[in-house]
């Protein structure tokens, strides 16, 4: 079971589809970080940001079994509503190396 996390709490169906994200409300985020989390078990939290890191989209996924194999694409497209701001300034730099290295080293819909 998959679901998708946003910080102002609304639940939002990903895309991954090509369309112009400047003639929409949708934005491309790039994988950045995926951390487990503290409360429960198996359940894995993905961070997508913007090329600058200031703003972030996480999504969480939990875990079924051992042989889940679901693939984790490199980026999104998500609506611009959904997106949260980066306040630490180190975060963000972090944030913008890391879609950069992703951006050299991925199309945005690879599975990684």
């Amino acid at each position: 079971m998959e679901t998708a996390h946003v910080h102002r709490t609304s639940m939002v169906a990903n895309s991954v589809d090509e369309a112009d994200p400047a003639a929409s409300d949708e934005e491309r985020v790039w994988l950045v970080e995926r951390t487990y989390s503290d409360d429960e078990q198996n359940l894995i939290i993905l961070t997508y940001a913007t090329p600058d890191g200031r703003r972030d989209y996480r999504k969480e996924r939990a875990l079924t079994s051992f042989s889940d194999s679901r693939g984790t694409r490199a980026s999104l497209l998500v609506s611009r509503s959904n997106l949260g701001a980066v306040e630490d300034d180190e975060t963000r730099e972090r944030y913008a190396t890391e879609v950069d290295r992703m951006r050299d080293e991925h199309e945005p819909t690879d599975d990684i």
